[in-house]
């Protein structure tokens, strides 16, 4: 299945719709795609190979679109078999080609092929560039995205970035579906563990300038290229995609069952915008797994199974901690007839997982609900739903709450404006309470800001108050580009709108406030906008974010590139310049001469 990328970029991978479970675990009912594709300067590199089910069918591709001329190199970005399975087949075919890959790669082709003789080879290191006349291959080492032998290669000429197994997905490329869905179960299914190294590589691919992204796996990205780039440093920093919770359960004799869905309704009832629920005996895990990562709360249901828990229920959490589960709020619900310990194992099972926030409360069946556990279910179901209810502020006498402006600190905030045309919003680090009868609140704002200008003009405003979870990215969409150049509200889902029609955050802020400007003060770089609150509300108890908070528990500190030493066996990471000559890998217990320097 040959088309054309570009004029000199052809693609030559091929779909497979034999094959049941990719590596052997997780269902593909729409198929697999290899992908694989020919650079054709003055002279022709591959990239990469495929699975050994399609090798003829990808060495006819290369035959129709390199034509009468043989390829003049093999790139191989990663070595899982699904990709070089053919490499042998390659080099027996075109003998004179030269086989360009790192000191890892070369490594597993000699595991996988012990026999395989190369005629012509070119080790690379990171930052190399292989000139093919017409286009230039630039080399992006990604060790553990998903592999230690990992590279991404970089053209200039095409602005092309050949991904490897980043930006993948499952399914092959003639089935039309979305991509987020089945590139979400890809990501956390395969890529999970690896955020920090995803980190990395998403810090260099910044660094260039990118127009397409052609992985191993799935569709070639071209357009809105924010978008999947945005889910990628979502994902990799383990931070909720999308507002709601996630239950998964297993049951039983159906009483276990029962309280989930009882949840999942009360959930619904108390105006949660998603509530998914999961049997894991009997649904996909990996889509288990992918959801679990997608929402910000995760409930689990089990019962107590000789003296432990249900196995589907162990399995499950495997799953999640071996992928670096984080940051997430995770609740209970446990059933047992005369000893039920399933929270207790569950909450266990945790203890080395970061910024896991467990519920208060947790529900106990005594073997099916009671009024007792009902209560219980319901308490659970009003914590858990208390960050997606909406403040009243519909009533006039309601409209204004004094509470919210305990609020104000020295802290940050998203101040709201729109000029006419779109909504737009500032980070703002200047708000105080000036009169308390009438109340009064003063808001300084840069003169440089577009904010400022519109705020000037029209005269409205909301202020709201960030707390203390809100994540870097809050920063850097509010407060580090202008809206005279984007509209920050387009893509942008935590908001809603007040009554004076401006958006507030509903998410990662614990009040805002309405106001509208009486007076403006010129104090050189600022203005300073004295003005009456029209509307406020509280939205949750969560701290307020404060300027020093933010210095040291969210603004990243500059770093280098992580320095250390990849296990060539298993992939585990040692951090640090210098690896103890004695050092043994607590995973795979080989000695230091498996590990090879990283960077």
């Amino acid at each position: 299945m040959n088309r054309n990328i570009t004029d000199s970029i052809i693609y030559i991978g091929a779909n497979d719709h034999d094959i049941d479970l990719f590596e052997g675990q997780y269902i593909v009912p729409n198929g697999m795609a290899y992908n694989s594709y020919a650079v054709i300067g003055k002279k022709i590199a591959i990239m990469d190979t495929i699975d050994k089910t399609k090798t003829d069918e990808w060495l006819q591709n290369i035959d129709a679109a390199i034509k009468c001329d043989a390829p003049d190199y093999l790139v191989v970005q990663h070595m899982e078999p699904d990709h070089s399975a053919s490499i042998q087949a390659f080099v027996e075919k075109y003998p004179n080609a030269t086989v360009v890959g790192n000191k890892k790669t070369f490594k597993m082709i000699g595991q996988f092929f012990p026999e395989l003789e190369m005629k012509n080879t070119l080790e690379v290191e990171n930052g190399d560039k292989l000139d093919l006349g017409g286009h230039e291959l630039n080399f992006v080492f990604a060790p553990m995205v998903h592999w230690p032998e990992v590279m991404m290669t970089y053209d200039p000429v095409e602005k092309i970035l050949f991904s490897a197994d980043g930006f993948g997905k499952f399914g092959a490329l003639d089935v039309d579906e979305d991509w987020a869905c089945e590139a979400r179960r890809y990501y956390f299914g395969i890529v999970g563990k690896y955020g920090p190294q995803v980190q990395t590589v998403l810090k260099k691919a910044a660094a260039l300038d990118i127009e397409k992204i052609l992985p191993l796996h799935g569709p070639m990205l071209e357009e809105d290229l924010g978008y999947y780039i945005g889910l990628y440093d979502t994902w990799s920093s383990y931070l909720a995609e999308s507002d709601g919770i996630f239950i998964a359960y297993t049951s039983v004799y159906g009483h276990t069952k029962e309280a989930a869905e009882m949840l999942q309704a009360e959930l619904l009832e108390r105006g949660v915008p998603t509530v998914e629920i999961t049997d894991l005996a009997r649904d996909d895990w990996a889509e288990a797994v992918e959801d679990a990562f997608r929402y910000d709360k995760l409930v689990l249901a089990t019962t107590t199974y000789n003296s432990e828990i249900f196995p589907f229920m162990r399995q499950f959490i495997d799953h999640l901690t071996e992928r670096n589960f984080q940051k997430k709020t995770v609740a209970f619900i446990e059933n047992g007839s005369w000893a039920p310990t399933a929270a207790r194992v569950m909450k266990g099972m945790f203890e080395k997982s970061k910024d896991i926030t467990f519920a208060k409360n947790t529900v106990t069946l005594l073997s099916a609900l009671n009024d007792e556990s009902k209560e219980q279910l319901l308490a659970l179901a009003d914590e858990l739903a208390a960050d997606y209810i909406k403040p009243d502020v519909e009533e006039e006498e309601k409209k204004i709450d004094p509470t919210a402006l305990f609020k104000i600190g020295y802290g940050l905030y998203v101040i709201t404006s729109n000029d006419g045309k779109k909504d737009n919003g500032f980070i703002g680090n200047t708000v105080a309470q000036v009169s308390n009868d009438p109340s009064r609140i003063i808001v300084g704002v840069n003169k440089a800001n577009y904010s400022c200008e519109i705020i000037n003009k029209t005269g409205v405003l909301n202020v709201c108050t960030l707390n203390e979870q809100a994540p870097f990215q809050i920063f850097q969409h509010f407060g580090f580009q202008s809206g005279r150049d984007v509209d920050k509200f387009a893509d942008f889902e935590h908001y809603d709108k007040s009554g004076n029609g401006l958006p507030y955050l509903n998410k990662y802020a614990n009040g805002y406030m309405s106001l509208k400007v009486f007076d403006t003060v010129d104090t050189g770089s600022h203005l300073m906008f004295f003005c009456d609150i029209t509307e406020s509300a509280v939205l949750n108890d969560v701290d307020t974010m404060t300027y020093t908070f933010y210095q040291k528990n969210v603004k990243p500190r500059p770093q280098e590139e992580v320095k250390g030493w990849v296990c060539d066996v298993c992939g585990y990471v040692y951090e640090g310049e210098d690896l103890p000559e004695d050092f043994i890998c607590p995973l795979c217990k080989h000695g230091a001469s498996d590990f090879s320097k990283m960077g």
